[in-house]
């Protein structure tokens, strides 16, 4: 298995599901999108252009069914997929997050902690839990403790609430102690040497991208630029730069992103239409 960071989906093909419906599904006729339905074989299609096969594109839609992520819509013997609201807050709250990652004010201020102890018996919960405070820029102190740069706690009151777990769960918002050097901290709760690294993988791979105009070779870049920059946002915390430099490589990474993604949308967005037609 390749190692670049634009396979990091090799083993999510339920993540990579979202990441091509986000980036596609645009809003028609002033419709949200989460009233679009998607074709399933051109769905099916699509996944087998990242290496998945027709079965385990299927088993990937049936779980995000079950994981209220999709709905199926049958028409006559086809059948169709549409988001769900559910799905449609995750993607909003994600594209609010990567797409202002690295534009933050750089001094610090205010930070969140959040402990929780979440039953066994609502793992399930708990899983989804993790993987939310991490996309909100999270790093976890020790079993059960998370903290994170910024005042987060409307949005983790929001995360709460949905799960259903506030009841076992509690929030605190303040400021660091001068003594001891809160900064030396940092590096236990966040792998910032990793971090940097893997900005300048990503920069490096996806340099060239824009060069991609050929609908077939847009649609695959522009799906494995996105996917990849989406792991910052569960990577990079964005600390203030009054405690810690910003990562190497992020300025770059940034701007790569910002300029390759819509300059690739129009022949991506013609491939993903054609393969949505039966």
């Amino acid at each position: 298995m390749s190692t670049k960071v634009g396979d990091v989906f090799e083993q999510a093909p339920q993540d990579l599901v979202l990441t091509i419906l986000g980036s596609h599904l645009v809003h028609r006729e002033g419709e949200p999108r989460e009233h679009t339905t998607v074709w399933s074989g051109g769905l099916v299609a699509l996944l087998g252009e990242f290496g998945f096969s027709a079965g385990a594109a299927r088993v990937a839609l049936t779980r995000l069914v079950q994981r209220d992520l999709l709905e199926r819509v049958r028409d006559g013997r086809m059948v169709h997929y549409r988001i769900t609201p559910r799905a449609a807050a995750v993607l909003a709250e994600g594209d609010e997050r990567i797409f202002t990652l690295g534009t933050r004010p750089g001094e610090g201020g205010r930070w969140t902690v959040l402990w929780h102890a979440i039953p066994e018996d609502q793992r399930v919960a708990r899983a989804r839990l993790v993987r939310r405070l991490r996309f909100l820029g999270f790093g976890q102190v020790q079993d059960g403790t998370w903290l994170a740069p910024h005042d987060r706690s409307t949005e983790v009151a929001a995360l709460l609430a949905d799960l259903e777990v506030a009841a076992h769960a509690g929030v605190l918002v303040g400021a660091p102690a001068a003594v001891p050097d809160f900064a030396d901290f940092v590096p236990r709760v966040w792998d910032l040497d990793a971090l940097a690294e893997r900005y300048g993988a990503f920069v490096a791979e996806f340099t060239n991208a824009a060069t991609r105009t050929e609908p077939r070779a847009a649609f695959v870049a522009r799906v494995r630029l996105v996917h990849a920059y989406r792991q910052f946002a569960l990577l990079d915390p964005e600390l203030p730069e009054d405690l810690v430099p910003p990562p190497a490589h992020r300025r770059a990474a940034v701007e790569l992103f910002h300029r390759v993604y819509p300059a690739l949308a129009e022949p991506a967005q013609h491939h993903f239409d054609g393969a949505m037609t039966p």
